[in-house]
């Protein structure tokens, strides 16, 4: 195919550079860009030089050199994270990405090499679903290992813009790990018809994608739970200085009092915002250290002046392990407060963020100088898991501390069921490119789940998102104000919400088997 002839070329006099350049163009796909046809394309030229490689260990490196491009583009704001501590220096932080991308690579390579043993010479439509069932199998394995990092599966790339879910409205009947399988391999079969000069094929293809990416949803429906949901703009170089604790809580105080007296509504700080510790039993000098007022109940009753008697807030915090009268450990947390001041639930985030909450081989990293990027020596302790908490009169709402909501099949509890997810997040480390990728994973856990997401953060961006991944309202980044409206009603329980990662691996399976079939019976 005489389009496709440079791309051959260039993978055949430098195979690697080509899979870089692919991967590099498959992540433009993600926000903040979006360019989702490109990123179909690269995928889709990145399966078709599989079926030209001529040996599973040649596939391999295709793959690896593939992911370096497509996690360090991708990751890329990772680096900016580095700006914001004082232990390390900054520009290590361009040494952490590709650092990163070395080994996430791994999992394309496994892909690709799966796929072409699977699918054999000279058979390369059975590469198509073999690829999807490799694809979707190396997501869940990221997922999962060494704690697992889930960022950007390419299903995200399906997302719409935010009045339209686009293709991701599959996410419900497959889960995101395996309709990230179908889209990879539906990006392949769309390229191999164009190769094969099967036009009318991959013209009906084309259209198929455009029209599903594009279709509208509607408005849908209202809800009936009032809420204020707060972003106070608190820049990530001051969040974590002690002489601006209070003027960040009076940031937070500005955007939160009721505006109509007597409307029971549940207010929704952000993670990190706040520094008071709120739970009594410390030593007096914790409390000391985090504001003038120096008391727990005294900093609970300002907090209940401030929401009023109707409200009931959800507020990040950290909460302390004491052990002997020193710190132990740390919790960060969500705490509920009711208009009385008093604590009525809280959740401790599980899914950690490693080097950021926690130091990984603290005795060996800490001689060498390697520290992690939030301040403080002691490290946070993960808490139970999914969860959510019992509000009384406004139900159970689910809670997914930031990183936490991008863990497809573990942010709902199995116990209860909530009304909708709340995702306190700090997305100031992580410039242009890291919050909107962020919101638009939590978009995808919407989906998923068929439960509203309400994201409060403290510089941007917060949304309000709907059960059907439709973004109703939010705030930019950089940009103080608060969202004041209902929360949007929760739809019935998914298929994935009733069988989770299950559903996924199911996929997988049926991916597997399609490509088994097709390359025992189909001959090209």
């Amino acid at each position: 195919m005489r389009l496709l002839a440079p791309l051959a070329a260039l993978a055949d006099r430098r195979p690697r550079l080509a899979a870089l350049i692919l991967g590099i163009l498959a992540a433009t796909g993600f926000a903040p860009l979006g360019l989702w046809p490109i990123a179909m394309l690269a995928m889709g030229l990145f399966g078709w030089q599989i079926s030209r490689t001529p040996t599973v260990r040649q596939t391999a490196w295709t793959g690896w050199f593939f992911g370096l491009g497509h996690f360090t583009f991708g990751n890329n704001w990772i680096a900016t994270a580095f700006t914001y501590q004082a232990e390390m220096p900054a520009v290590l932080g361009w040494f952490a990405v590709p650092l990163l991308a070395l080994y996430l690579a791994i999992f394309p390579a496994l892909a690709a090499a799966g796929a072409r043993a699977l699918g054999g010479t000279g058979r390369r439509w059975a590469l198509v679903p073999a690829l999807a069932a490799c694809w979707t199998l190396s997501e869940m394995l990221r997922a999962v290992l060494f704690t697992g990092y889930p960022w950007n599966p390419f299903a995200v790339t399906l997302l719409g813009p935010f009045t339209r879910p686009g293709l991701a409205v599959l996410a419900p009947w497959m889960g995101t790990y395996a309709l990230s399988g179908l889209a990879v391999g539906a990006a392949l079969a769309l390229v191999l018809a164009l190769s094969d000069r099967r036009y009318p094929a991959f013209a009906g293809g084309c259209a198929v994608l455009l029209a599903g990416m594009l279709f509208p949803v509607g408005k849908g429906a209202e809800g009936t739970q009032a809420f204020t949901l707060v972003q106070p703009n608190i820049g990530q170089d001051v969040l974590n200085e002690p002489e601006y604790f209070e003027a960040n809580f009076v940031r937070l105080a500005e955007q939160t009092p009721p505006r109509t007296p007597g409307v029971k509504r549940i207010v929704l700080w952000p993670e990190s915002g706040m520094a008071d510790y709120l739970r009594p039993g410390y030593p007096q000098r914790l409390y000391n250290a985090t504001t003038t007022l120096g008391n727990p109940a005294a900093a609970r009753a300002r907090i209940a002046r401030l929401i009023g008697p109707d409200s009931t807030l959800l507020t990040g915090a950290v909460d302390l392990k004491i052990t002997g009268g020193r710190i132990s450990g740390a919790y960060n947390s969500v705490t509920a407060l009711n208009g009385q001041g008093d604590i009525i639930g809280s959740y401790s985030k599980a899914h950690l963020v490693p080097y950021g909450e926690y130091l990984p081989m603290r005795w060996l990293l800490e001689p060498l100088g390697i520290s992690r990027l939030v301040p403080g020596a002691i490290d946070f302790i993960p808490g139970p898991g999914p969860g959510s908490i019992d509000l009384g009169p406004y139900g159970n709402v689910g809670v997914q501390i930031c990183y936490e909501i991008v863990f497809s099949g573990q942010t709902v509890g199995h116990a209860v069921r909530p009304a909708f997810l709340f995702n306190p997040s700090n997305d100031g480390w992580f410039g242009h490119f890291g919050p909107p990728q962020h919101l638009a994973q939590a978009r995808m856990r919407a989906i998923e789940e068929g439960l509203p997401v309400l994201r409060a953060t403290t510089s941007g961006i917060s949304a309000v998102i709907d059960a059907r991944g439709v973004v109703r309202d939010y705030l930019p980044t950089g940009q103080a104000g608060r969202i004041d409206g209902l929360v949007p009603p929760a739809a019935p329980p998914t298929l994935f919400a009733r069988w989770g990662l299950l559903l996924s691996l199911g996929w997988g399976i049926i991916f597997l088997v399609c490509g088994l079939v097709a390359t025992r019976h189909r001959p090209g």
